[in-house]
């Protein structure tokens, strides 16, 4: 999904979720995203192509809404995103995801990093809020992460040292539709369920097809992988 910042025009910015610290602000221009390809909608702002201001990139990281829990196993995270398969858009492009986010500390850190308002969130792309909001069910955000732009979701995993190219059960996924290979192109986000014999990847995504859906993913279009702390 994108990822979608919710929020942005031409230009975003870098950031993450987290209890843990970060280094000095860096600023990255890039356009949101949306997801295309594989059923996934095409680039914008939001869904409604509604602008917002732009912002600069802020590093800090506001703590968890959810309670630090026992840290859950892959197969638990990955049971819960599969719970909410089917779960689509109302008619004005929203869902308990967006309306989730938009009532979280986070929704307000990213507005004043990216501009905009939380209000843009409710139709806008949702792929990392459906990634977001089941680390948060799982009290696992200090871990998962949580965002509204997977650009800025996927540098918080390189700034944790758990990013890596090798799918694994649990992994939040990447990707860059058009195939360029740098984590400012990502426009999608989702969930690794498995592996296939013939190298393909089973996961779970949102904002697909405008619902949470299963899906088979060639890896061409991978930028890398999340790895969360999970308990073995």
């Amino acid at each position: 999904m994108i990822i979608g910042a919710a929020v942005l025009g031409t230009a975003a910015a870098t950031a993450q979720a987290s209890v843990l610290p970060f280094g000095p602000s860096a600023p990255a221009a890039a356009t949101t995203h949306a997801a295309t390809g594989g059923g996934t909608k095409t680039a914008s702002l939001t869904k409604s192509g509604r602008g917002a201001a732009r912002g600069k990139p802020g590093r800090g990281a506001p703590p968890s809404t959810s309670r630090k829990k026992a840290r859950p196993t892959a197969e638990q995270a990955i049971g819960l995103a599969r719970s909410q398969v089917g779960i689509a858009e109302d008619r004005g492009g929203g869902t308990k995801f967006q309306r989730w986010y938009m009532g979280t500390s986070r929704a307000g850190e990213t507005v004043g990093r990216d501009g905009g308002s939380i209000g843009l969130y409710g139709d806008a792309n949702w792929c990392d809020m459906f990634v977001s909001w089941v680390g948060d069910r799982l009290g696992f955000s200090y871990s998962m992460g949580w965002d509204a732009w997977t650009v800025a979701h996927a540098r918080w995993f390189q700034d944790q040292d758990r990013w890596g190219t090798r799918p694994r059960p649990g992994a939040v996924v990447f990707y860059d539709w058009r195939g360029g290979g740098a984590v400012s192109g990502i426009d999608h986000v989702g969930m690794v369920i498995r592996t296939n014999r013939d190298g393909t990847i089973q996961t779970v995504e949102g904002n697909t097809g405008d619902a949470v859906r299963v899906k088979t993913r060639a890896t061409d279009k991978v930028v890398g992988y999340g790895y969360p702390a999970y308990a073995s």
